[in-house]
């Protein structure tokens, strides 16, 4: 049996990646692969006190903590703390944070090229990926770009041991869509899906562990470990449907962005199995299920994550709305993306309903 297959290409701007308990305490070697003297410092207004732990451990290196960094990453914050990065003189970027703070610092970055270090504490996955989504008057827009992607990502499990269960499992859903779609996305190759396939596996294995214990450091690393594996996968191959959805939802209504990400992954994955079952059918294995939508449906709801829209305070009147925005500038999609289609996956995911293959679209 063959175990290489050529006719894909590879590229990736370069990352030094991390694992170390403890390990955002002594940030010095970081801040020298980088060139850094004179870091600013990014939080969201829940994470001050972690960032103010990074800046003592940054000591005088630590010129400043930007703490308003915020969910879809709307221009004005990034404006905001531009003004900051100016007045402080900062010559480099630390986010400790999630998904918002990890945006605010790529936005910063992109503007001005600053080298980045990030220190995640979900495990939404953008620390390992190019791509940056901002919001401007009600819609967001992503792009691509090598100048976003962090040049340094400390992974502590020290830090996302407290993060609330609820959290854990909505962050964790959120990474393994990037995964999911690598697994039928346009680009991919053999090294992404093999990737793929083995961040999936981690959460699948390790978040029931971390539900059940919350403190278990094991746990905890093995799923960062995910994060990190199902995040590179944007580094490597396209989004699709899924992405697209949960972008016009945030962008359009702005919804809490890991948990629309875990109601959306089921449908948006049913919605194209009929057309890469092959594709698909490793995941569905891992899943002990008869389809992989079928047994991502299930695996959250086991998990206590939301499954619904109306939950997430989605009325139905917006359907149509979203219906028509993720349809006027589609992404790249093993099946074609119908508004009319795309208006009935939104209604099963507004009602939650367990994703069957035979009315997927």
């Amino acid at each position: 049996m063959a175990v290489f297959h050529a006719g894909f290409d590879y590229s990736g701007k370069p990352v030094r990646v991390r694992f170390e308990l403890g390990g955002r305490k002594d940030l010095s070697s970081e801040l020298d692969h980088v060139g850094g003297r004179r870091a600013l410092i990014l939080t969201t207004s829940q994470q001050v006190t972690q960032g103010e732990e990074v800046a003592e451990a940054l000591g005088k290196a630590a010129v400043g903590l930007f703490s308003k960094a915020t969910m879809h990453t709307p221009v004005d914050i990034t404006e905001m703390a531009m003004a900051v990065l100016a007045e402080r003189s900062a010559d480099c970027l630390v986010a400790v944070g999630g998904g918002s703070t990890i945006g605010l610092s790529k936005a910063i970055s992109y503007r001005t090229d600053l080298p980045q270090i990030v220190i995640p504490t979900t495990y939404a996955g953008s620390e390992a990926t190019p791509v940056l989504g901002q919001t401007d008057h009600g819609r967001k827009n992503t792009l691509r770009s090598q100048k976003v992607q962090p040049e340094v990502i400390v992974y502590d499990a020290e830090l996302v041991r407290d993060l609330p269960v609820s959290a854990s499992v909505t962050s964790g859903l959120n990474a393994m869509a990037h995964a999911v779609e690598a697994l039928y996305a346009q680009n991919a190759n053999r090294l992404s899906s093999e990737l793929a396939l083995a961040g999936l596996k981690a959460f699948i294995y390790g978040l029931p562990r971390v539900t059940a214990s919350p403190d278990d450091l094991d746990a905890r690393e093995d799923t960062l470990f995910g994060a990190w594996l199902c995040g590179s996968m944007l580094d490597q191959v396209g989004m699709a449907l899924h992405h697209k959805l949960c972008h016009t939802l945030g962008g359009v209504l702005n919804l809490p962005h890991a948990e629309t990400h875990a109601v959306i992954l089921p449908q948006a994955t049913a919605y194209n199995e009929q057309a890469v079952p092959d594709k698909l059918a490793p995941l569905a294995e891992l899943l002990e299920a008869e389809s992989a939508a079928g047994g991502l449906f299930d695996f959250t709801r086991t998990l206590g994550a939301p499954t619904d829209l109306n939950v997430l305070g989605v009325v139905e009147r917006d359907l149509d709305r979203i219906a028509r925005e993720a349809v006027s500038n589609p992404y790249w999609n093993p099946v074609p993306i119908e508004k009319r289609a795309v208006r009935e996956l939104l209604q099963r995911a507004f009602y939650g309903q367990r994703p069957v293959l035979g009315e997927a679209k």
